[in-house]
């Protein structure tokens, strides 16, 4: 499972907020509300995200094996 939590901490340290990200650089709500809920999102809005917060895409996502793939193996 990909994990966006750390999105929120650059976000943070830039003082880049979702209103921000609305308002300024044109991303949907609905991309923002997947992102909160570590949902699929393009590799196009990762590109995006990366430049507006100027860092790399480890520093957004991270990779979370999900427990419910844990219980079937």
């Amino acid at each position: 499972m990909i994990s966006y939590d750390n999105l929120w901490a650059v976000m943070k340290e830039r003082g880049i907020t979702q209103y921000a990200l609305i308002k300024q650089y044109h991303i949907s709500p609905g991309q923002i509300t997947r992102l909160k809920r570590n949902e699929s999102v393009s590799t196009h809005t990762i590109d995006v995200f990366c430049g507006i917060l100027d860092c790399r895409v480890e520093d957004i996502m991270t990779y979370r094996k999900d427990p419910e793939q844990q219980l079937s193996e």
